[in-house]
């Protein structure tokens, strides 16, 4: 009984770290895909060679709401970041 539970233990504490592992970098791609979407906000540049983007087409108020929401959303990814690497490393590292 001793034994079957002591399996149990290991393979529940397996199954925890790879899925907290997963999660970490999950968190990671999601921070640097955030990153990507703010920084190709930047891109202005025409869809093509025959055409222009005209500073009437463009829309400043919505341009500083999105490139305010994506840097919340990459501080909150990037506050869960820490938490989660520090609870992995606290859990499983130690």
């Amino acid at each position: 009984n001793k034994r079957i539970r002591e399996d149990r233990a290991i393979a529940i504490a397996e199954s925890a770290e790879m899925i907290f592992k997963r999660k970490v970098e999950d968190i990671m791609i999601q921070i640097k895909q955030l990153k990507r979407d703010r920084e190709a906000m930047l891109d202005l540049s025409p869809t093509d060679a025959q055409s222009l983007v005209l500073a009437s087409d463009f829309d400043a108020a919505k341009f500083v709401e999105k490139d305010i929401q994506l840097g919340v959303a990459i501080r909150n990814m990037e506050i869960t970041l820490e938490i989660a690497q520090s609870r992995y490393n606290h859990l499983f590292k130690s």
